[in-house]
């Protein structure tokens, strides 16, 4: 499978490297022996993608020729404490390996937020800090994130459309997002900008103020578990194509609603259990794990992505595994 990566220029002596970010990641969250530092909290998925072949104008990779591919993914809470109680508010990721036949592997990992919150490493490493919990409240301290939105009023922007977007009521219902934008590159040799989402097939609905409170710390991933037991979820692979002049290097930037859409596939979700040896957990959802017809851009954060997870992979999978923070109740399976 072609890992297609660059380093954007930060690991240079003088920049932030992977080990200190995901050392910020452990300064913010604490260590938990076996987890990934970021998006701790999860659980393992499985099902297939069934390509409606709208994809092969737009790239000549494999997983878009029509037909089924296997996948195998994770749905996951942001934030690097696995035993962290669900929240209103919380971000839910998911990422997805798809895995066709005799073919390049295809990792992706997107997010229920309409845009990143900053550019870049830096500013990532930034972020963490000043949003780190005052032990005294619990929450972070406004005192410190001032100035870090004055330095970054790109983040300050960015804030203010995830907040204005309301979080749905689950995973089920929530459309994910790559955010970073990549390029697909078609059988004549023709690229394109892209952006890709996966919209739900479920109805939207708001999470209600009142949702956390009446439920306990697993209710978002328990809610998952019993929907994908009772029958299978699915969404759209929607593709958005971007003109030669909507921003590549910049996830906080939003590209117009006018762009080009077009629906490439359909993902089925049958199929869930917790995280044990040899699912989910020991994957790392790398998002330059790329198959030829799929290519990075130019956003600097692509490279920030590959090579924290990589970092984080490399510690959790010298340290002793502890129980998946996430049981499914028909399994029971732990690590």
């Amino acid at each position: 499978m072609p890992c297609m990566k660059g380093d954007a220029g930060w690991f240079s002596p003088h920049r932030l490297t992977q080990a200190r970010l995901i050392d910020t990641f452990e300064q913010v969250n604490g260590i938990y022996s076996g987890f990934r530092r970021n998006h701790a909290k999860g659980v393992c998925i499985a099902g297939y993608f069934e390509s409606n072949g709208q994809g092969t104008r737009l790239s000549k990779a494999v997983v878009f020729q029509p037909g089924r591919v296997p996948v195998i993914g994770r749905f996951a809470l942001a934030g690097g404490q696995p035993y962290m109680a669900d929240g209103p508010k919380a971000v839910r990721s998911m990422a997805l390996s798809f895995r066709p036949r005799d073919a390049e592997e295809w990792r992706t990992g997107m997010n229920d937020i309409p845009v990143f919150a900053v550019r870049t490493a830096e500013a990532f490493n930034e972020q963490l800090l000043a949003s780190k919990p005052d032990p005294a409240t619990g929450k972070p301290d406004p005192a410190k994130m001032k100035p870090f939105l004055a330095a970054h009023p790109e983040t300050a922007r960015a804030i203010q459309l995830i907040n204005a977007k309301p979080f749905s009521s689950g995973f089920a219902n929530a459309t994910y997002n790559s955010l970073d934008a990549f390029r697909f590159v078609n059988a004549t040799g023709a690229s394109m900008p892209v952006r890709w989402s996966m919209v739900t097939a479920e109805p939207f609905e708001p999470e209600a103020p009142d949702q956390a409170t009446a439920q306990d710390k697993n209710y978002l991933v328990d809610a998952l578990i019993a929907r994908v037991e009772q029958a299978p979820l699915q969404w759209h692979l929607i593709v958005t194509i971007g003109q030669p002049d909507d921003p590549t290097n910049h996830a906080t930037t939003p590209w117009p609603d006018n762009r080009e859409h077009v629906d490439v596939g359909t993902l089925t979700i049958d199929h869930i259990e917790s995280e044990a040896p040899g699912n989910c957990r020991d994957v790392n959802f790398d998002p330059l794990v790329l198959p030829f017809g799929i290519a990075p851009s130019d956003d600097p954060l692509l490279s920030v992505r590959s090579a924290a997870y990589s970092q984080s992979f490399t510690r959790r999978a010298g340290e002793k595994k502890q129980p998946s923070a996430v049981q499914t109740p028909d399994t029971g399976m732990g690590e």
